[in-house]
């Protein structure tokens, strides 16, 4: 396997395909058509040759891909919805073009500002729920007389516990199935340009639906590196600085793991495999077999934004000629 640098995500009814400074929004039309929309990848922190130093560019990543992922979904629960419905319709037909062009631009920022707004709050739920919370229930045990060492350790288990619990109760609902389908869609996809084969809806069918560098094992990383580090107050004597401390971990936390999981997506050796093992296991929860009119969504996506044929050329040495075009 050789790492393409592609990566992506799924939305409502469709993917989300990054690669280098584009990406792309493909979606499945109420009227079963593919939408495709095309985007230049800007980071929300800039240029800065210090956003791409090692562990910084992870929070960097993190960041982006939340902003970047949010409005992907904002984007393409519109269009897997009524885009408009007859009420708006009908308001709209009596405007002029000022009018209109003055309601886009009020509507734009808006969705900016929600935008960030979502994020935010992603940002403060997750590390209540993941990182303080475990921390606080683990920290119960030391009233009955636990020592830190042992509050830390606990503290290690109902992380793993919620992280586990939270992904197996997400993966039984039905309204998400769907979501997980066109997320194994995606895998599918990365997985079989980077095992040397054409990117046909029967070979992405025939490709593995896990990956190495899915968010999911991110996560899942993101919780194993926190344990350890989180070792490292177990001699601070106050409570709050203790606490505080895992706060300002954050950062480090997802800066290192995604080091991890960039650095055991572009190898193959036995220790990368090993590390993945259960990122790879959590997948099974958050990816499910898609159908064939998922695959050619995923497809367009990837096409938009990464040529394959080049791809598979240069790393495999094999030549996958252009589809004829028809005549008119």
């Amino acid at each position: 396997m050789k790492s393409s640098n592609i990566g992506g995500q799924a939305v409502m009814e469709g993917i989300m395909m990054r690669h280098k400074d584009k990406y792309s929004i493909a979606v499945r039309r109420p009227d079963h058509e593919i939408e495709l929309k095309v985007e230049d990848y800007r980071s929300v922190f800039g240029k800065a040759a210090v956003w791409r130093k090692p562990v910084i560019r992870g929070v960097v990543s993190f960041v982006d891909s939340l902003v970047t992922g949010t409005r992907c979904l904002m984007y393409s629960a519109e269009i897997a919805g009524d885009e408009e419905d007859e009420e708006d319709a009908k308001k709209k037909a009596h405007m002029t073009q000022e009018e209109r062009d003055a309601q886009k631009a009020k509507e734009d920022r808006q969705f900016k500002w929600l935008l960030y707004i979502t994020v935010a709050i992603s940002i403060v739920i997750s590390v209540a729920a993941f990182m303080l919370l475990p921390y606080v229930l683990a920290s119960f045990l030391r009233k009955a007389g636990a020592s830190e060492i042992l509050v830390t350790i606990a503290e290690a288990f109902v992380k793993l516990f919620l992280f586990m619990g939270y992904m197996l109760l997400i993966s039984r609902m039905e309204d998400i199935q769907r979501t997980f389908m066109y997320h194994g869609a995606e895998h599918k996809c990365i997985n079989c340009v980077e095992h040397g084969l054409p990117l046909t809806v029967e070979n992405v069918l025939a490709s593995s639906r896990l990956h190495k560098r899915c968010g999911t094992s991110f996560l899942f990383l993101v919780m194993l590196v926190s344990i350890f580090l989180h070792f490292i107050f177990v001699l601070v004597p106050v409570f709050w600085m203790r606490l505080l401390g895992r706060l300002l971990m954050v950062p480090v936390v997802a800066g290192i793991s995604f080091e991890l999981i960039q650095w055991a997506g572009r190898t193959d050796n036995k220790f990368a495999s090993m590390m993945s093992r259960p990122g790879l296991a959590m997948q099974h929860l958050t990816t499910k077999e898609p159908d064939a009119g998922m695959v050619e969504v995923a497809i367009r996506a990837v096409e938009a934004v990464f040529d394959w044929r080049a791809y598979l050329k240069e790393e495999f040495g094999i030549e996958v000629p252009e589809p004829e075009t028809e005549e008119i």
